[in-house]
């Protein structure tokens, strides 16, 4: 691995027709790829395989955010049209927001918002605004905002969007996009996995507008990545140590439920233990080639963006090389990519894990 890693050592070519616009009919429609980290092996299955995989030891962990509808439009004092893109609620009513208008905000603006809301610029944090709003930010925006569909599917949010651009396990509402390797499953999936024994947890990473950012630092060690508030709770801690126990693993549903238990994981003083501890706040972890995992052993995600750090994520899982040859693959293959594309699931390559860890408990 060479000591500077480039935002370029991640690219790929994507045909634009590859970009799923629209869900499957079914969640579990989808395609299932296969990964192992150890073998550079890869194989073509179908989502409702997935119960398969897994076994009455192992714990499958999902991140049970919900998208809430977190873009809203209004009107400056001048009749300038201004939207609003939520990033994080900070409290009842104050939010931290992205703003597309003709001249920005000056701090003390008021926007006019639907329902004879307003909004009043306090101050900017970078790119961001943090704005007060008149009203509850989440009652406001459930009643007035509309899905922030990711900005490479190319319609308008259409009212199915409600319900798919959801899991079906969606409880605590604060993600302005979804942990979509949920998307993928549905009743039927999870009366499989019941049958077979396995394991279930959940985690809370509310996630943002951030994570579609791209990354513009060609060395990847400069990027700042955006901060986003999680919760593990002790009763997902403890679960994940019975797992151990019983000689299973952990797999996380998606790259948000893999950060959340790395950020917990993290801090845990030992870092040559597996263990994890209990963790409420925000985190900026930035997982890439290099990062050796202590709380994951296996992972259900979607195919990301090229020179993304969700791409970089999964390479420093399974290898750079094995993940951009089974993606080479995909294309060939006329997988659908990204948010309401198919999913993968990877097994590490054995340098992504601690040799000191892998018998710890």
């Amino acid at each position: 691995m060479p000591a500077i890693m480039l935002r370029s050592d991640f690219h790929f070519d994507l045909p634009k027709e590859l970009i799923a616009q629209h869900p499957t009919p079914e969640r579990s429609d989808s395609r299932l790829l296969t990964l192992s980290g150890l073998t550079g092996t890869y194989q073509d299955r179908q989502f409702r395989d997935f119960p398969l995989l897994v076994d009455d030891r192992d714990l499958v962990v999902f991140n049970d955010t919900r998208v809430i509808p977190a873009r809203a439009f209004g009107l400056k004092d001048s009749g300038g049209r201004v939207e609003i893109l939520l990033e994080r609620v900070l409290s009842g009513n104050t939010a931290l927001v992205h703003v597309r208008s003709s001249k920005g905000l000056k701090e003390g603006a008021i926007v006019r918002l639907a329902g004879g809301e307003s909004a009043r610029m306090i101050t900017r944090e970078d790119e961001l605004f943090v704005l007060e709003f008149s009203a509850n930010v989440l009652r406001f925006f459930e009643a007035h905002g509309e899905i922030p569909l990711p900005p490479y599917i190319n319609r308008a949010a259409d009212p199915a969007d409600r319900e798919r651009y959801q899991t079906v396990y969606a409880r605590s509402a604060g993600a302005v996009a979804a942990p979509t390797a949920g998307l993928h499953f549905d009743d039927e999936i999870f009366a499989a996995l019941r049958a077979r024994g396995v394991r279930q947890a959940f985690v809370t990473l509310h996630v943002g507008a951030g994570t579609f950012s791209p990354v513009r630092t060609e060395n990847i060690d400069e990027h700042a990545m955006h901060a986003e508030y999680l919760e593990v709770s002790e009763a997902t801690c403890i679960a994940i140590k019975s797992a151990r126990a019983a000689g299973g693993r952990v797999i996380a549903v998606g790259t948000t439920v893999v950060r959340s238990l790395e950020a917990a994981a993290a801090t845990v003083p030992d870092v040559g233990s597996r263990m994890i501890a209990p963790f409420t706040g925000t985190t900026r972890i930035f997982i890439k080639p290099g990062y050796q995992f202590r709380a994951v052993d296996a992972m259900v995600t979607n195919f990301h963006l090229p020179e993304s750090t969700l791409l970089m994520l999964c390479a420093a899982f399974v290898g750079r090389e094995a993940l951009l040859a089974t993606y080479a693959h995909a294309v060939r293959a006329r997988y659908r990519f990204f948010s309401y594309g198919d999913a993968m699931f990877l097994t590490p390559a054995a340098a992504a894990i601690d040799a000191h860890a892998m018998g710890a408990t």
